[in-house]
């Protein structure tokens, strides 16, 4: 286990810029095209896609956290 306190580990885990950038990518992008589109099945595509994306991010990133802390 690593010797970091919780919020150190935290802050680490919410740094990888990697990780961030792919996450906005991939909801800005659906949004963006549902908004040029115009109807509400792609808005709702859309959301539903940001939706995952976002359950997506913050489970990697609370794995990411939680292999780092050291509680």
């Amino acid at each position: 286990m690593s010797k970091r306190p919780g919020l150190a580990a935290l802050r680490a885990a919410l740094g990888d810029w990697r990780r961030n950038a792919v996450a906005v990518v991939l909801v800005v992008v659906p949004v963006a095209l549902a908004l040029v589109d115009g109807s509400r099945v792609a808005v709702y595509g859309a959301a539903l896609a940001a939706f995952v994306v976002w359950m997506a991010w913050f489970v990697l990133t609370a794995v990411d956290w939680l292999e780092r802390a050291d509680f």
